[in-house]
């Protein structure tokens, strides 16, 4: 190993590391946000309430192509539903949700 140049703030990084398996847990969070669907659909649903049909004509997709993708967003508590009578209507579980997807933007428009 190269010798440490400041042995107290290694000490102190290493005290804060976090555990390995929340590293993981936050790894396979943001694995959801690399796929360009689950995003646009997260993004389309930014302050809207929009059913399945609709979510299709947002993206010029299937049915069956946003229902697996949205499926993958409710099992990790990103979106969130309520049935309107025999339609299913999806929303942003919080706003952390948009947090995150506004601090990607504003990080990539830095120079």
């Amino acid at each position: 190993m190269d010798s440490i140049l400041n042995e107290e703030e290694v000490k102190r990084a290493k005290k804060e590391l976090l555990k390995d398996e929340e590293i993981y847990r936050i790894s396979d969070f943001f694995k959801i946000f690399g796929d360009s669907t689950r995003l646009k659909l997260l993004w389309a649903l930014d302050n809207k309430e929009l059913c399945v049909n609709d979510l299709c004509n947002v993206l010029n997709m299937t049915k069956s192509a946003i229902s697996h993708q949205l499926q993958c967003l409710k099992s990790n508590n990103l979106v969130k539903y309520k049935r309107v009578g025999k339609n299913v209507i999806y929303s942003l579980s919080d706003n952390h949700v948009r947090i995150i997807i506004e601090t990607a933007r504003e990080h990539l428009k830095e120079k």
